[in-house]
C-alpha cells in the first residue's frame, strides 16, 4: 500500500521531509526498543553499518543532485533479473559455489537465520525448524502509528526481495540513459538487494529516500546501501532526497550508528 495517490502529493510532501526525518527516525527507534517479535523469537535484526559517519557524510556529498526524471519507457524488464550469481553482483565468496542459482536465491540464503540451506546443484532451498526469514524493515500499524512487531517467514515463496533502491526510482534518476548490462547489474547487486516482509515492501512501493525510509532497526544500513548504489551507479538524487538523506544521515551519527 502506497502512502500517496499521485507524484505530485508525494512531492509536497517531500518538501517537509527533511524537517520531519530526525523526529521520525527518534520515535520509531523508541518503538524498536519496545517491540518484540512474533513466534516468540527475539526481537527483529539490528545490522550494523560497514562504513564511519565521515565516510558516510562524504558519500552523500558525492552524489549528483538532479530533478527527478519521468517514467517514461520503464518496466521492470528494462532490469534483467534474476541473473545466476555471478562475481559481479557481491555477494562474495562464502557464496560462489552457487554459481547456478540465481542472484534471489543466493540472497534468500545469506539473508535467511536458523537452518536454511541451499543446494548448490538444483537451488533448492531448505528450511530446518528453526530456519526462516525475519524481516529487517519494521512496519507501521496504520492504526496507532506504532511499530508491530517483526514478522518471521518460514515459507521462501512468502518472502520478497526487495531492491533498496527500487528499480522504478532508478529508472527516474539517471538508469533510463544506462545500458542494459549496467540495468542488468544495479537489478541483481547483493547491496541494492534485502529479503523483507511483503507488507513492509509494499508500504515502500518505488518512493525515494525523501518519501520513504524504514521504520525499524534497518534504517540506518539501509541508508549506507541506498546511498552507496546511487554513487556506484552514478543516479541522482532529486534536492528534496538529497536533503532527506542529509538530514537522516546526520541523526544516525549522532546516534553512533555508524563505525
Amino acid at each position: 500500500m502506497k502512502w500517496f495517490s499521485s507524484r505530485t502529493a508525494r512531492k509536497a510532501f517531500a518538501v517537509c521531509a527533511p524537517i520531519c526525518l530526525a523526529a521520525a527516525v527518534a520515535s520509531a527507534c523508541t518503538a524498536v526498543d519496545e517491540s518484540t517479535s512474533i513466534d516468540g523469537g527475539a526481537p527483529g535484526p539490528a545490522p550494523t553499518a560497514s562504513i564511519s559517519g565521515k565516510d558516510i557524510g562524504e558519500l552523500v556529498e558525492k552524489l549528483s543532485e538532479a530533478p527527478e526524471g519521468s517514467m517514461s519507457g520503464y518496466s521492470r524488464e528494462e532490469f534483467p533479473h534474476w541473473d545466476t550469481n555471478k562475481p559481479e553482483h557481491g555477494f562474495g565468496d562464502e557464496f560462489a559455489q552457487y554459481s547456478r542459482c540465481t542472484s534471489r536465491e543466493v540472497m534468500m540464503l545469506r539473508d535467511a537465520v536458523g537452518t536454511v540451506t541451499l543446494d548448490p546443484k538444483t537451488c533448492d532451498l531448505k528450511v530446518g525448524k528453526d530456519g526462516g526469514w525475519r524481516d529487517a524493515y519494521g512496519f507501521l500499524d496504520s492504526k496507532t502509528g506504532k511499530l508491530k512487531e517483526y514478522k518471521f517467514m518460514t515459507d521462501p515463496a512468502k518472502v520478497d526481495a526487495e531492491h533498496i533502491v527500487a528499480l522504478a526510482e532508478a529508472w527516474r534518476s539517471g538508469a533510463n540513459k544506462l545500458d542494459e548490462d549496467t540495468r542488468r547489474r544495479i537489478a541483481n547487486d547483493a547491496i541494492n538487494l534485502e529479503a523483507s516482509d511483503p507488507s513492509a515492501n509494499r508500504s515502500k512501493g518505488d518512493q525515494d529516500a525523501a518519501n520513504y525510509l524504514p521504520p525499524g532497526s534497518f534504517r540506518c544500513v539501509y541508508l549506507e546501501r541506498y546511498i552507496t548504489v546511487k554513487v556506484k551507479y552514478g543516479l541522482s538524487v532529486d534536492p528534496a532526497e538529497h536533503g532527506a538523506l542529509r538530514t537522516a544521515v546526520a541523526d544516525c551519527v549522532s546516534r553512533g550508528e555508524f563505525r
